[in-house]
């Protein structure tokens, strides 16, 4: 049976992957999500919170019972870490509502 050859490198070069948001946003300088406030205290933060409010918060407006695995934060922190930190500005979401309908709002200005 014959040997296949090395096709080589077929993908080119992606660049700097960890690129930084840019000057004017608050996300500048700041690569990664632990950068971003979401470290091992979010997690453990995060992990009580879906702990007490199971449920997504969307769905059940909707009469729907679906259960929650994100926390996100009503008002967007935009790096404000005391609004970051404020726990009546959390709610529970599923991974559905928060990647759509959560997103198109912030989007939007809603």
């Amino acid at each position: 049976m014959a040997r296949i050859k090395t096709l080589g490198n077929r993908v080119g070069t992606q660049g700097n992957r960890l690129a930084t948001a840019a000057p004017g946003s608050w996300r500048a300088g700041k690569t990664t999500s632990s950068q971003r406030g979401y470290n091992y205290e979010w997690q453990k933060a995060r992990l009580v919170h879906l702990n007490d409010n199971p449920l997504c918060v969307y769905c059940q407006r909707e009469g729907r019972v679906t259960a929650a695995n994100t926390v996100d934060h009503v008002i967007p922190h935009r790096g404000d870490m005391t609004l970051f930190w404020d726990r009546t500005n959390w709610m529970s979401l599923c991974g559905t509502c928060h990647s759509s309908k959560k997103q198109r709002e912030e989007a939007q200005g809603a």
